[in-house]
């Protein structure tokens, strides 16, 4: 040593041997590093089976330093050192990727989804359920059998012409308008089928000379027209039953003749009319006779048959309710409603027979009504209308008079009889 200085020592100089070593054992490390990440990333991937309890990638990295720090000696590296805290991770736990995991999905959910202005939006499509369609088509076929009954029922009223039976009622019959109107209702409804449990009973009542048996010969006479005439019956008691001894004999000829009828009828699939005038004269085993072809526990020939009873039972009743309800304040409606239930239920006890039947009750004429049959029976015969020779025809006749009126006692019946005298 010179110059009293001492010398330095082999261990405080680096050598080139020494610095490339220390280089490769950084190297070293840094595969090492690299396949332990690898190694353990491989480990938390799904299905891939857990590795084995190895040190961590610190403990190991300490491990490699201390064991290059005593091969190379006690010198100093601040490089060496300085890489390795740079390649030190500081977090290496299996709980930070999870709980970043499900940062991610958070935020992914709570995310609005943007679209580019220049791109179409669209709604997304509604999947059409097939139990709706099948609805829709049990629907449409329920209004088409609807519509095609609707349409048999006109074609079957069509075939008896009932509009043009109403219009002669209208034009022939004077003072009656509410009982024609019950018995059209009565007849469209019965004979809008061919089917029906039981027969229909229609009872005109009324006083003499109202128009009950002018309706019954306008209704024979219609029927007539639109059936054949086989299947129209026009029965009048005294004429085809005079003698009530011969009671046996009026039962067999009226049983026959409806069984006959009807059963005529059922083949060509039309329904008999039978009307049965001056029913105040027939017996009660002939009563009893036709009351049992009106029960509805028979064969269906005899269920499809229309019966017309025509008498002057009640006719005081009418005439009584009539003129006692003329000042009363009900309506019309209620009045005819009241007249009805009250001639049912006489007519009721007299026979079972009208149990079954629609009471239409026939009021009385006024005046007014008295002049219209003389205008019809002198156009009919062939005589001038001359209204004052009306008006004087009229005023031969009986009348009931009252605050609201004049009603005739003998109705029409007169009529045919004061125009043969002219």
């Amino acid at each position: 040593m010179e110059g009293g200085q001492p010398s330095p020592r082999p261990s405080q100089v680096p050598s080139g041997g020494m610095v490339s070593s220390q280089v490769r054992a950084i190297i070293r490390l840094r595969r090492k590093f690299r396949v332990l990440r690898r190694s353990r990333t491989r480990a938390n991937l799904p299905g891939e089976a857990p590795l084995a309890l190895t040190p961590s990638p610190s403990q190991l990295l300490q491990r490699q330093i201390s064991f290059d720090r005593a091969k190379l000696g006690s010198t100093p590296t601040s490089h060496f050192h300085h890489r390795a805290n740079f390649e030190k991770p500081q977090y290496f736990t299996f709980e930070a990727p999870v709980e970043s995991s499900l940062r991610k999905k958070k935020r992914r959910k709570s995310r609005v989804v943007l679209y580019p202005e220049s791109s179409r939006k669209y709604l997304p499509t509604e999947q059409k359920s097939k139990a709706k369609r099948c609805l829709l088509l049990l629907v449409a076929i329920v209004c088409f059998q609807i519509l095609n009954a609707i349409e048999n029922l006109d074609d079957n009223l069509q075939k008896y012409d009932l509009d043009g039976l109403e219009k002669a009622l209208q034009r022939g019959v004077f003072g009656q308008k509410a009982a024609t109107d019950s018995i059209m209702e009565l007849l469209r409804d019965y004979l809008a089928t061919h089917i029906h449990s039981q027969p229909l009973v229609i009872s005109f009542n009324g006083p003499s000379g109202v128009g009950k048996s002018h309706v019954g010969r306008l209704l024979a006479k219609h029927f007539r027209s639109v059936m054949d005439g086989d299947f129209v019956l026009q029965y009048y008691v005294m004429h085809h039953c005079p003698d009530p001894q011969e009671g046996p004999a009026c039962q067999q000829d009226l049983a026959e003749r409806i069984t006959d009828m009807v059963t005529r009828a059922e083949v060509e699939e039309k329904i008999p009319v039978f009307i049965l005038d001056e029913v105040e004269f027939m017996s009660p085993a002939l009563l009893d006779t036709l009351h049992g072809f009106l029960q509805p526990q028979q064969s269906n020939e005899f269920l499809n048959a229309i019966y017309v009873l025509i008498s002057s039972i009640g006719g005081s009743e009418v005439t009584r309710l009539v003129l006692q309800n003329v000042s009363s304040q009900l309506s019309p409606q209620r009045r005819r409603e009241e007249l009805s239930q009250a001639v049912h239920s006489l007519l009721a006890g007299t026979h079972p027979l009208w149990e079954v039947a629609e009471v239409v009750p026939f009021v009385l004429l006024d005046k007014w009504d008295i002049m219209n049959c003389f205008l019809d029976e002198m156009v009919g015969e062939g005589f001038y209308p001359n209204q004052s020779r009306i008006e004087s025809l009229a005023g031969q006749l009986s009348y009931y008079n009252t605050k609201e009126g004049e009603f005739s006692v003998t109705g029409c019946k007169q009529v045919v009889a004061k125009v043969n005298l002219l």
